[in-house]
């Protein structure tokens, strides 16, 4: 089965960025580690590793474009044994969501649950 590369979160309060440069081409063998593309923030440019095995399948994002939203599908791997027909089947597939950015506790949402002690008589 294909394998979305999805464009990624590179700090906890990164919700889009650009894909700067990509390192390798279509039909290129990769393996977990491979440095892939790079992608700049409003912060800095860093470089994105493989995760998996497989041959790039096909570059769904161009160099240079700006403000994909983390998440977002940049790129289908195939893994050992898969054909171009596997690009089809995963063009029919959403991609998975993006997990949700972890939320920042407030004291105003951390409220007491305590009663207040009875007075004296």
């Amino acid at each position: 089965m294909a394998i979305d590369i999805l464009m990624p979160a590179l700090s906890p309060t990164m919700e889009k960025g650009t894909l700067a440069r990509w390192l390798v081409k279509e039909g290129d063998a990769v393996a977990p580690g491979d440095i892939i593309a790079e992608i700049e923030t409003d912060k800095a440019t860093m470089e994105v590793e493989a995760s998996d095995e497989g041959r790039v399948g096909k570059l769904l994002v161009a160099e240079g474009t700006e403000d994909i939203p983390v998440g977002t599908r940049i790129a289908v791997l195939l893994e050992e044994g898969e054909d171009e027909s596997a690009l089809e089947e995963a063009a029919l597939q959403p991609a998975a969501p993006p997990e949700p950015a972890p939320t920042k506790t407030t004291e105003n949402a951390l409220e007491k649950t305590t009663s207040p002690a009875a007075e004296k008589p």
